[in-house]
C-alpha cells in the first residue's frame, strides 16, 4: 500500500502545481509576458495535469493487483510519468520565466520519459491479459 500512497502523492504534486501555475499564468501573467511564454506554460500545465491523472490511475490499479511483476511495471510507469512530466513541464516553465531557450533541448527528454511510462503501462496490460483466467 505504500506504493499506492507514493503514486497518490506524485499525482497530487503534479495536479496542484499544474492548476496553480495555470491559474497564475491566466490571472497574473497574461498581460505581462510574451505570448510564447504563455504557450509554454499552457503546454507544461496540460501535460502535467494529464500525467497527474495517469498517476492517479496507476495508484488505483496498484490497489487491485497482486502480481509482483505487474506491480513492478506499474511502479516503473508511475516513476516515468512523474519524472517525465516534471522534467518536461519544468523546462517549459523555466523558459517562460526567462531561462535560456537552450534549456528547450532538455524538454524532449521529459517527453521520452512520459512516452516510456505509457509503453511500460502497455507492457503491464499485455502481461495482465495473459494471466487473466
Amino acid at each position: 500500500m505504500a506504493e499506492m500512497g507514493l503514486m497518490l502523492l506524485f499525482a497530487g504534486i503534479h495536479g496542484a502545481l499544474a492548476v496553480a501555475l495555470g491559474a497564475f499564468a491566466a490571472h497574473v501573467l497574461e498581460d505581462r509576458v510574451l505570448p510564447q511564454s504563455l504557450e509554454w506554460i499552457q503546454t507544461g500545465t496540460h501535460y502535467q495535469l494529464i500525467h497527474a491523472a495517469a498517476l492517479l490511475g496507476v495508484a488505483v490499479i496498484l490497489a487491485t493487483v497482486d502480481d509482483n511483476t505487474v506491480r513492478t511495471l506499474l511502479l516503473v510507469a508511475g516513476y516515468a510519468f512523474f519524472a517525465g512530466a516534471a522534467l518536461f513541464s519544468l523546462t517549459l516553465y523555466l523558459m517562460a520565466f526567462g531561462a535560456p531557450r537552450l534549456l528547450g533541448a532538455v524538454t524532449p527528454i521529459g517527453g521520452v520519459g512520459m512516452i516510456a511510462g505509457w509503453g511500460v503501462l502497455v507492457a503491464a496490460g499485455i502481461l495482465t491479459m495473459g494471466r487473466v483466467s
